[in-house]
C-alpha cells in the first residue's frame, strides 16, 4: 500500500506513535509519505520506504496568520497524485483530518478517485479542541467524514462518543513500541554520571512535554516526599511551558542539587535503562506512552488513575495507580519500590511482560494493516 501519514513534528506522543508507525509499515514493504512542518522528533536516520514531505506555510499580507491547513491540504494533493496514495492517515482531527478531507475533495473532482482517510484520535484533539465550542462542530464533522476512525484507548473512545455529536464506528488500536529497541540496556558510566556512588542510591525519572496536563509541579512534590526517605535524584526529561514553574518549585523545596533537567532527548532508552522509578502524576492521559516506554525498560511506574492508564497499568501488579490528588500515596508507593528490592523486581518484570504480551509493534502494526485493508475494501 501507499500510505500518507500526517502528524506533528514535536516531541508529543502522537507524533512519536505516528513516526514509529511509518517506520514499521515501511519495514513491512509499504511506501509511506510523512507530512509535517519539520522532520518528526523520532524519524531518525534514513529508512527505505519512508519519504518526508515538508509543509511550507508562506506568509502573505492578506492573511493575518499562516494558513497551515491550506498548505497541508495542497501538499497532500500533490503527493497523492505523484505516489498514488491509497490511505491518508491523519493523526489528530484538527487540523490534520480537516486537511485530509479537503485534499480528498479536491482529488475527487480533479482525479480518478481519491485516497481513503483514517483519523486517529490521540487525546487533546478531544479533551481540549473537541470540548471547545469554537471547534466542536468542526472536530465532529472531520471525525464522521473520515472513512475510518481509531483511538489509542477505550477510555478515549468512550469520551469521544460521550462529548461529541459523532456517529463514526470507532476502533481502539493501542499505541505500541518496537520491543527489540525499547528494553533495558544498562550503562554503568551513565549511571555514575546521573547517580554517583555515595551521593545517590536511586534514580527517579519523569519524561513529558511539560504542559499543564502533565502536572510537573506534582512530579516535584512527589519526589520531595520520596527524597525525605530515600537518597534519590530526579531526572526531568523534556521541555515545555511549565519548565520555568518546575525550576521555581525545585528552588523553593531546596532540591537543586537533587534534580537534573536534561531537556528534550531523542534517545530515551539510555536514560530509562538507568532509572529505578518513573513518575507520571498527570491530570489526564489518553494512553500513557511514556509509562509504556518505562515499563518496556524495566522501570516501575507510579502514575495517576486517569484516562487510558488503567488499560496499561494494573495497580499493584505491573505498576501503581493513585488518584491525581493523592500525592502522598504516590510518594509512599515510590518509597516502597525504591526500598523493597523484591517488590521492585516483581513489578518491573510484570511491566516488561505486559509490554511484550500486548503492546509490541509485531502485535499492533498488523492490526493497522488489517484495518487499512478493511477501509479500502468498503465504500465511503
Amino acid at each position: 500500500m501507499n500510505i500518507g501519514i500526517i502528524c506533528y513534528a514535536s516531541a508529543g506522543g502522537s507524533g512519536i506513535v505516528a513516526t514509529e508507525l511509518a517506520k514499521a509499515l515501511a519495514m513491512r514493504s509499504h511506501h509511506v509519505s510523512v507530512f509535517s512542518t519539520d522532520p518528526p522528533f523520532r524519524l531518525g536516520q534514513y529508512q527505505a520506504g519512508v519519504t518526508f514531505h515538508r509543509v511550507e506555510t508562506p506568509g502573505y499580507p492578506l492573511f493575518r496568520e499562516p494558513q497551515y491547513l491550506l498548505a497541508l491540504a495542497n501538499k497532500v494533493v500533490q503527493v497523492a497524485r505523484e505516489h498514488r496514495l491509497d490511505i491518508i492517515h491523519a493523526h489528530y482531527a484538527i487540523p490534520h483530518a480537516a486537511a485530509a478531507y479537503l485534499a480528498r475533495q479536491i482529488l475527487s473532482v480533479t482525479d480518478n478517485g481519491a485516497p481513503k482517510i483514517i483519523t486517529t484520535l490521540h487525546g487533546t484533539d478531544i479533551t481540549l479542541l473537541g470540548s471547545d465550542p469554537s471547534y466542536m462542530e468542526t472536530v465532529a464533522f472531520c471525525i464522521d467524514a473520515s472513512d475510518g476512525v481509531t483511538t489509542v484507548s477505550e477510555s478515549l473512545k468512550q469520551q469521544t462518543l460521550r462529548e461529541l455529536p459523532v456517529h463514526a464506528d470507532i476502533r481502539v488500536i493501542y499505541n505500541f513500541l518496537e520491543c527489540d529497541v525499547y528494553r533495558r540496556q544498562p550503562d554503568p558510566t551513565l549511571r555514575e554520571c546521573y547517580c554517583p556512588a555515595g551521593r545517590c542510591d536511586r534514580l527517579v525519572v519523569h519524561v513529558s512535554n511539560f504542559r499543564p496536563v502533565k502536572r510537573i509541579g506534582a512530579v516535584v512534590e512527589v519526589f520531595a516526599q520520596i527524597r525525605q526517605r530515600v537518597n534519590a535524584r530526579l531526572l526531568l526529561v523534556g521541555d515545555g511551558p511549565d519548565l520555568p514553574e518546575a525550576r521555581r518549585r525545585i528552588r523553593e523545596l531546596g532540591l537543586r542539587s537533587s534534580v537534573e533537567i536534561l531537556g528534550e532527548q531523542e534517545q530515551i532508552v539510555p536514560v530509562l535503562s538507568e532509572a529505578d522509578l518513573f513518575l507520571l502524576p498527570s491530570a489526564q492521559e489518553s494512553f500513557g506512552l511514556a509509562a509504556l516506554e518505562a515499563m518496556a525498560c524495566g522501570v516501575p511506574v507510579v502514575a495517576s488513575r486517569v484516562g487510558g492508564l488503567p488499560e496499561v497499568i494494573e495497580s499493584g501488579v505491573n505498576g501503581f495507580l493513585h488518584e491525581p490528588g493523592d500525592l502522598a500515596g504516590m510518594a509512599a508507593s515510590g518509597v516502597a519500590l525504591l526500598t523493597d528490592r523484591d517488590l521492585h523486581g516483581r513489578i518491573a518484570a510484570a511491566g516488561r511482560r505486559t509490554v511484550e504480551e500486548k503492546f509490541c509493534a509485531n502485535s499492533i502494526v498488523p492490526i493497522y494493516e488489517a484495518y487499512y485493508r478493511e477501509v479500502l475494501a468498503k465504500g465511503r
